[in-house]
């Protein structure tokens, strides 16, 4: 059995089509279905049931894919430890981000990252939080930028830093115009009322915002949902309603429409996380690029304060 036989079995499970699988493998066809077959027949049992119009796996098939996953893996990372030891700078790292965290972020951590180690590539893979977390535990993603609580159990993770949460309301909203001589913080008792925009379900900062709602003693009263932070913040800024906002997210809007930010009493806060597989070595390359985004967050917590 060859790691070729094992790549190309599970290019066909993928297409479950001979012909695509061949050409992704840049083989010819009837080179693949040999090699399938030498393989099939050192095993002794049928990986794929062949008809006119499809390939499908076998009960050993889906068994064997499964494997053979798990097996390629380990050798990819087995050259990555190798290549580490060798002291080679070259690498390459992919990296899970929630796309609005991340877009106000990674522009301070790349290029400090590029410039320091300008050999190493960095592959951005943009989504929720809970397929970010989904992608990397399935071996996906090297490393993703997360906020606790983690869901997926199969995950480890590297704290990089705390985010203060703010609240946004609109302009003319009574707390935006209350006295400055009362208390300038806001108690999250004193929204139970109020009409919420939020970030729709799987992402996590939605359940980090009903988490804290719960807490001060009432269930948020949602009018308006979003998959972007920054329509939401839009939402708020034209009087729809009101919403928690991260710090480094609320300090710098894009869009025209922007809210009121005022702090909240207790100053709450959310854990910005790298997350990784369980077991999975980090490479030189990933390692580097923890300790560069740790870096920047501090700097950028310690400008913000100020």
């Amino acid at each position: 059995m060859e790691l070729r036989q094992l790549q190309y079995a599970l290019q066909i499970a993928a297409e479950k089509n001979f012909s695509r699988a061949a050409e992704k493998l840049h083989i010819a066809q009837p080179s693949l279905s040999q090699q399938l077959s030498k393989l099939e027949k050192e095993l002794g049992v049928l990986l794929f049931q062949r008809n006119t119009s499809s390939v499908e796996l076998t009960h050993a098939g889906a068994s064997f894919v499964s494997k053979a996953s798990d097996i390629l893996d380990a050798v990819e990372l087995l050259k990555q430890e190798m290549s580490d030891i060798s002291q080679l700078r070259k690498g390459k790292v992919i990296v899970g981000s929630m796309p609005i965290t991340g877009s106000h972020l990674l522009p301070h951590v790349l290029p400090t990252f590029r410039e320091n180690y300008p050999d190493i590539e960095i592959t951005l893979l943009e989504d929720s939080s809970m397929n970010l977390e989904k992608l990397t535990a399935s071996g996906k993603s090297d490393l993703s930028l997360l906020s606790l609580p983690l869901q997926e159990p199969s995950l480890s993770y590297i704290e990089i830093g705390e985010e203060r949460i703010d609240l946004a309301v609109p302009k003319d909203h009574p707390l935006a115009l209350r006295d400055p001589a009362s208390s300038s913080q806001v108690r999250l008792e004193e929204l139970a009322e109020e009409s919420f925009v939020v970030l729709k379900k799987g992402q996590g900062f939605r359940k980090l915002t009903f988490d804290l709602c719960q807490a001060a003693g009432f269930e948020p009263k949602v009018v308006f949902e979003s998959n972007n932070m920054e329509t939401v913040q839009s939402l708020v800024a034209t009087g729809m309603g009101i919403t928690l906002v991260p710090r480094f997210i609320a300090r710098a809007p894009s869009s025209e429409f922007v809210p009121v930010y005022l702090p909240i009493e207790d100053t709450p806060s959310r854990t910005l996380v790298i997350a990784y597989r369980k077991g999975r070595y980090l490479s030189g390359a990933a390692e580097a690029f923890i300790e560069t985004f740790r870096t920047t967050i501090k700097e950028m917590s310690t400008e913000w304060e100020k």
